[in-house]
């Protein structure tokens, strides 16, 4: 597997041997529809990082305490979707078949499909936690079903889609919306209703994918599809203090494009988030 190695996420220096969570980058924006740029979101939140403490006061926990690996980005040949998918899912199998955390850092919102199709062989009864600003339930777009567009539909089409829970969806077509009311576990507008599914899932395992869209372009610009009237940091945050009383078993955090903010802001938000996304999974 060519993986390309590089700056390493601050405090996440420990081998993979002993390490539970193994984070990997996935620079790819190949089915991007509007602006394109997510592929140097992974470096550019590694390059940043220094800027944010390892300590966080919202869960007291420090990256100084736990083992977690920075594996680098993987590497894909140019213009081949299908076979990047494979690519993809290939290392996440290997992951999973020596039992860490996949803790993939995206790209476009397309590459969390195959980290769920490997994370989904182990575990049967998986469930998806979704924030978003948009359904991503199209069938196709423009004729094309692998697209970011469409990441949650072909998820569905292996997991049962009222196992997947959608929160802060805020845009798509009229079809995706009504799609998603009838078939998923739909919570639009906010992430006000995270913290009362636990009762819910339960123990089952979980897999948590965070389109960095879900949060108000005043707080994150830096993403190719922006939408008004997101979600605070601060209700991200308390949305991720309310997953992590779950079990999750595999996330993924997509969709920063870095150059569409040239004040540094978005970047920082991603580096904190991934921060506070670890220890989430870790609590």
């Amino acid at each position: 597997m060519n993986i390309q190695k590089g700056t390493q996420f601050m405090g996440m220096d420990s081998t993979y041997e002993e390490s539970k969570i193994v984070v990997f980058g996935i620079p790819f924006d190949g089915t991007t529809s509007y602006r394109p740029g997510t592929r140097f979101g992974p470096q550019h939140v590694r390059a940043e990082s220094e800027g944010i403490e390892m300590y966080s006061p919202y869960f007291d926990m420090d990256l100084e305490d736990y083992k977690i690996h920075d594996s680098g980005d993987l590497f894909f040949p140019l213009g081949r979707v299908e076979k990047v998918l494979e690519i993809i899912e290939e290392y996440t199998d290997s992951l999973m078949s020596h039992k860490k955390i996949p803790l993939m850092i995206g790209g476009e919102h397309l590459v969390t499909l195959p980290v769920v199709k490997s994370v989904f062989k182990k575990h049967k009864d998986l469930k998806i936690i979704h924030f978003d600003a948009h359904a991503d339930v199209r069938d196709d777009y423009m004729g094309n079903e692998l697209s970011h567009a469409t990441v949650i539909r072909r998820i569905s089409d292996f997991i049962y889609p009222k196992n997947i829970y959608q929160f802060g969806i805020r845009s798509g077509e009229r079809a995706e919306f009504q799609w998603s009311k009838s078939n998923t576990n739909f919570n639009p507008f906010s992430l006000e209703g995270v913290k009362k599914i636990k009762d819910e899932i339960g123990d089952c395992p979980v897999y948590l994918t965070i389109d960095l869209d879900v949060l108000d372009p005043s707080v994150f610009p830096g993403t190719g599809t922006p939408e008004p009237g997101g979600v605070s940091y601060n209700e991200l945050l308390k949305a991720l203090i309310s997953v992590s009383e779950l079990n999750i078993v595999g996330a993924d955090m997509v969709e920063l494009s870095p150059h569409y903010d040239n004040s540094g802001l978005s970047t920082a938000v991603a580096c904190k988030t991934l921060r506070e996304l670890s220890f989430a999974i870790l609590k």
